[in-house]
This record gives structure tokens, sequence and C-alpha cells, in this order.
């Protein structure tokens, strides 16, 4: 507990554009740009997947809550980013911060569970295409997809809890652009220890266990692509992993650097620029990487546009 002569946050601002006044404008109209490219992307792309029957299958279901979360992602956190670039400071209220965190924890744990249950449905594609639609039914999808919500929420409540049940009192000047993980348990007064143990844990286990998942996923596709006997075959069959791959290789790769690499390797300038990355960048490059290697979706923007271009010269 915080002692007696000291004051208890209620509110905490944010310093994370500070130390590059000069650069705020362009910033901001970078960041803005980021934002515009991911929500148009994201929200594109889950209208595309409902509307065009032909993409009702279970793997742009899941992509389609892919696209979902993103958009709720980056909506979390950009328009803070661009809220703090506009002025010399910006104060977040501490019930503010905490629904940022909770909401943020969500949308990243979740990502990291639907994330691989797309590998499992890749290796159940490849490996069993002909009972690929019996063993990936509706019902099987939608339990998935629930189950991986379920636990990106329970992880945020779990980490939200630990981390606001600490005391912050007197310093409230948080050297970042939203409420994030490392920098609040360097403002805190109070003992980390016991927090940070719950956290970095489950943290771990929830990065660790997934990448596992997709780690697996992808072997046994490459033993189940190696009994293909045209090499035009095996290349083309794991072409459909390819933009799953990247997703992954990004996401995590950035989780892995945040999360679990030691902080002793880590300046404050490399922890902004890779919270930039999977909270801004990455979610606007999801939905290019799924859309310009797939003949499916381009095939359905297609159609789309005609439809558009027919009803507006009626």
């Amino acid at each position: 507990m915080a002692s007696s002569n000291l004051t208890t946050v209620t509110e905490f601002i944010l310093m994370g554009f500070n130390d590059h006044p000069n650069m705020k404008i362009p910033l901001f109209l970078v960041f803005l740009g980021f934002y515009l490219i991911s929500i148009l992307g994201n929200v594109g792309m889950f209208i595309l997947i409902q509307v065009d029957i032909q993409l009702h299958t279970p793997m742009y279901f899941f992509l389609s809550h892919l696209s979902l979360l993103d958009a709720c992602y980056t909506s979390v956190i950009t328009p803070q980013i661009l809220a703090t670039l506009t002025t010399s400071k910006t104060i977040i209220s501490y019930c503010r911060c905490a629904a940022q965190f909770f909401f943020f924890t969500i949308c990243a744990g979740t990502e990291c569970f639907l994330l691989a249950v797309m590998a499992y449905d890749r290796y159940i594609a490849i490996s069993s295409p002909l009972l690929y639609t019996v063993t990936m039914n509706p019902r099987i999808c939608w339990a998935l997809v629930l189950g991986a919500y379920i636990c990106g929420v329970s992880g945020a409540i779990l980490r939200t809890t630990c981390t606001f049940s600490l005391s912050f009192c007197d310093n409230n000047q948080i050297n970042f652009f939203f409420c994030d993980l490392p920098p609040l348990l360097k403002l805190a007064c109070s003992d980390t220890t016991n927090s940070e143990i719950v956290i970095v844990f489950f943290g771990n286990f929830v990065i660790v266990a997934n990448a596992l998942v997709i780690l697996t996923s992808y072997l046994l596709i490459i033993k189940a692509i190696l009994k293909v006997k045209s090499s035009g075959g095996r290349a083309k069959t794991f072409s459909t992993c390819a933009s799953h791959l990247t997703a992954v290789a990004l996401f995590f790769g950035t989780l892995i650097f945040m999360y679990i690499r030691s902080s002793s390797g880590k300046s404050l300038e490399e922890e902004k620029v890779v919270s930039v990355f999977y909270t801004v960048v990455i979610p606007m490059l999801n939905p290019l990487i799924y859309s310009l290697r797939n003949k499916d979706v381009k095939t359905a923007f297609t159609k789309i546009t005609s439809r558009f271009q027919v009803l507006h010269s009626m």
C-alpha cells in the first residue's frame, strides 16, 4: 500500500511523443493514414466475407473474425495516439486507462488464440481435404471462435485485475502513448513482484502455448505436403498457408520481443517502436496480406464492385 504522505493517482499523463515535438504533425498524418487504411481494409474484408456466398467457408469465417478483431484492436489504441499528437500532453483518467488496457488485452489475447485456430484449420484442410467441411462444420467453427474470445476475455480480466490492483501515487506521467503493461508496472509505487509473476507467467503461457499449436500444425502440414507427388502440387498447396504464416510471424514476433524477451536488452524507444508496429501497423497489413495473394478475395471484390457499377448506371 502507498504511504499516507503519498497522493493516490486519479489520472495519468501520456508523454509518448514529447521527445519529438517537431515530428508531431508528420506523425499525426502518418498514423491517421494507417488508421483509415486499417479500418477500411478490415471492415471491408469483414463485409465482403459476409455478403459473398463463395467466401462462406471455415477459412474465411475465421478470417472475418480476425478482421473484426484488428478493426477493434487499432480503434482502442490509434485514436489515443492521434489525441496525444495533437496536444502537448494527454490526460487520461484512471478508469479510462484501465478500460483501454482491458480492451486492448482482450484483442491481443484473442488474436493469439484465433491465429492458432486458423493454423489448425489449415492443417485439417490440407491433411483431410475430403473430410474438411465435415470436420470443420459451422458448429465446430463457432465453438473454436467462441473459445478464442472466452480465453481472450479471461486473460484480460486477470491481467487488468493484477495491474490495476497496484498502487499508483504521485508520479502519474506515463512515458508511452497508451496504457500498456511495461510502463504501468514501472510507474507503480507498490511492490509489483506478485503481480508481475502472475502477469508474466500467464502472458508467456498464452504466447508460447499458441505458438506451439501453430508450430505443430505447420509441422504436420509440411508432413502432409511432402506426400504430394508433384513439386507443383506441393508449392500450390503450401501457398494457401503463406498469408497466415506471414501474419503469424509479424504478430508473434513483436509480442515475443515486447513481452518475453529480457527487459535488460530493450530500450524505451525500442518498446515504443515495436508497440506501434503491433498495435497500428499489423492491423493495417493483415487485410492486405490476406487479399493481395488471394484469388477468392479478389474475385469477390470484383463481383461486388461490378454490382455497384451496374446499380449506379441504372
